[in-house]
């Protein structure tokens, strides 16, 4: 399994009736496969829309009354790909991941780079340089998503390049040199 689309179909045929009130929503990359799945919105009287969705995910019953399958698929899961599981629920405009890896990315920053860490740090908007360059990273991509998303795209296409490309042409067999 290793495309995207090979992975959210392998969820699909496995992922019981009820779990989700919709298919899940699959992402993955390298190291990780997050299962996002849709669960349905509650009506209670006098509570805002946002309490309603949080109060769904935090008693979701899908967390507590399927961790045991949960567990079989994502082991599963993990044995064919060679990635991580996370699992999530969305309901109404709230998202909850409930696991999730911590991947640590090395990198080169130059002074002014850490400065910039720095001062998130110094300013109490991260509590390390990690959390800090992690801040920064969620930011650009809530702002610059279009942006991200068609180089996505333009990523998929280059890949996808090799397959479209036409066959090799047919080399007719050389007569070898004489020999002398």
């Amino acid at each position: 399994m290793k495309n995207e689309t090979t992975v959210q179909g392998w969820f699909a045929g496995r992922l019981p009736d009820g779990w989700f009130t919709a298919a899940p929503e699959v992402t993955v990359d390298r190291d990780e496969i997050l299962v996002l799945g849709p669960l349905t919105e509650p009506t209670i009287r006098g509570w805002r829309r946002s309490h309603q969705a949080s109060a769904r995910l935090a008693g979701s019953s899908v967390s507590v009354r399927t961790r045991g399958a949960a567990d079989a698929h994502r082991d599963e899961a993990e044995a064919r790909t060679g990635r991580k599981v996370a699992w999530g629920a969305s309901c109404g405009d709230e998202r909850r991941v409930f696991t999730s890896l911590s991947v640590p990315v090395m990198t080169r920053l130059r002074m002014s780079e850490r400065h910039v860490l720095d001062t998130l740090v110094g300013a109490g908007v991260a509590r390390s340089r990690s959390e800090a360059l992690a801040w920064c990273v969620r930011l650009v991509g809530d702002h610059q998503g279009d942006w991200i998303q068609q180089l996505r795209d333009a990523l998929v296409a280059v890949e996808a390049g090799p397959r479209r490309r036409p066959h090799p042409l047919r080399v007719t067999r050389i007569a070898p040199p004489p020999t002398f």
